[in-house]
């Protein structure tokens, strides 16, 4: 793989005369009622979001998966071009915008007066963060270079824009902000990929940035690892670990998660716990839950009293130990899930998961959120830059249940990328981000992309053609 023309991501150049200068909200509210696409009827002129695909996943049962990836172990699979069976019909942009799922516990933050309260909702929307990606076994797309992808919600108060900056390596940057002017939730994402067998691992590359406005507080932290298993045989499953260490910039307290390993027997599997410390370091509250279920909190003496009172009555017995086996060459299977999280006697619940829909395994797994994040809305396209990912045909395709056209487009968004690039290496030209630009993280003193505003303005003149 020494050759940029085997790599999946592809590149742009050439420029788009369309501009639009409407606003957003004009794209959400029209008259009549109509339905499209497992959308629900407007009610009062508002459209409301679909809760349904178009088309159901398709079946992955006649392709060879180990014919494929048996050339990759070890491998950074961002820099091999994967067959579209992989996918699921949304592109990494669109995927990045599933952090913004639990908003409210941002909004309700901003509204406590202090400070260790504040990082504990800010610790729950960092383990909801990753919620969404509970049994979510396709890949998104890579982005192309110049793709974009915008997602206003006036219902929960915020709008967020993100940008493909980077080729080589794949870097994705976004930022969303309060429509009120509570918080700016920023920072970009290079998630490094490597196949090991029988399992692909997503190492997080990228911090996520917070500021609370109000409060003139920042908080930073990076992402778990994620791995999932059984890419080969067996029924694919999920697991988040690591440890993830949130900051609080302007007051030096600091929230210390552990995402469990499932460990030999899956006693640990989807498991979070952690503490919160103040600037000299004592202890103020202890987190424990799961990343796919609920978090809670509970104050450091209580907690060490429950552990204290479990191990008296043997509640930490090996019992089951023998009932379990290790796993065998074939396949690395999923510990049966323990009973949900126990709550102990005097916690607070800081997040639950929203229920997923009845017909989500038939959707790529998806949440309520998650599949309205690809919906052409009427009159959305008059307004969208037209490197928005919607408009990507690709995906559209694919969401609509025609993978060879999904296949052929692919090809050709790719083609042309690779023709895009050639003509700028001949002619010496740099590319040129267009919403976003690389420089420091004034809070971590790292390299970061830095929004430069603008996006909502809808001037879209300069903007690139990649479709």
């Amino acid at each position: 793989m020494n050759s940029e023309e085997e790599f999946y991501d592809a590149e742009t150049g050439l420029e788009s005369d369309d501009s639009c200068e409407v606003s957003f909200k004009d794209a959400l509210v029209y008259e009549g009622k109509q339905t499209s696409n497992g959308s629900a009827h407007s009610e009062n002129g508002v459209w409301e979001r679909r809760t349904t695909l178009p088309a159901p996943m398709f079946a992955r049962n006649n392709f060879s998966v180990w014919g494929f990836l048996k050339k990759c172990i070890g491998m950074e699979l961002s820099k091999i071009t994967m067959p579209i069976l992989f996918n699921e019909p949304l592109s990494f942009l669109q995927r990045i915008s599933e952090y913004m799922e639990h908003t409210y516990l941002i909004h309700k933050a901003c509204t406590l007066s202090d400070s260790i309260d504040r990082m504990q909702l800010v610790a729950a929307f960092a383990v909801s963060a990753v919620a969404s990606q509970w049994d979510r076994t396709g890949k998104p797309f890579n982005p192309l270079l110049g793709e974009t992808y915008e997602l206003v919600r006036e219902d929960e108060g915020y709008r967020l824009i993100s940008e493909q900056v980077s080729h080589h390596p794949p870097i994705s940057a976004f930022h969303a902000q309060s429509l009120n002017q509570d918080f700016e939730f920023h920072g970009s994402i290079y998630p490094k990929l490597k196949f090991w067998g029988k399992s692909v691992e997503a190492e997080p590359k990228g911090t996520m940035t917070l500021e609370l406005l109000k409060h003139r507080e920042v908080y930073t932290w990076t992402n778990p690892f994620c791995c999932v298993h059984n890419v080969i045989l067996g029924k694919l499953w999920i697991e988040q670990y690591g440890t993830v260490e949130i900051v609080n910039h302007s007051t030096g307290d600091k929230c210390i998660l552990n995402f469990k390993p499932c460990g030999m027997f899956g006693k640990e599997l989807h498991k979070v716990e952690g503490h919160i410390q103040d600037k000299s370091k004592k202890k103020r509250r202890i987190l424990y839950g799961k990343w796919t279920e609920c978090l809670y909190c509970v104050e450091p003496k209580v907690y060490e009293a429950n552990k204290k009172a479990e191990k008296k009555s043997g509640g930490d017995s090996k019992k089951h130990k023998q009932e379990q086996s290790a796993a065998g060459d074939d396949a690395d299977e999923m510990p049966e899930v323990q009973e949900t999280v126990t709550m102990i006697p005097g916690s607070t619940l800081l997040w639950r998961i929203t229920p997923r829909p009845a017909h989500s395994a038939q959707m790529y797994n998806f949440t309520n959120f998650t599949m309205s994040l690809n919906e052409l809305e009427p009159g959305m396209e008059k307004v969208l830059a037209p490197t928005d990912c919607r408009l990507r045909p690709d995906i559209r395709a694919m969401e609509n249940g025609d993978i060879d056209a999904a296949s052929t487009e692919k090809d050709r968004l790719e083609e042309k990328q690779r023709a895009s690039r050639r003509e700028r290496a001949k002619d010496e030209e740099d590319w040129s981000n267009r919403w976003f630009h690389q420089g420091t993280n004034p809070h971590t003193g790292a390299q970061d992309w830095i929004y430069v505003g603008g996006y909502f303005d809808r001037k879209f003149t300069d903007c690139p053609n990649i479709y």
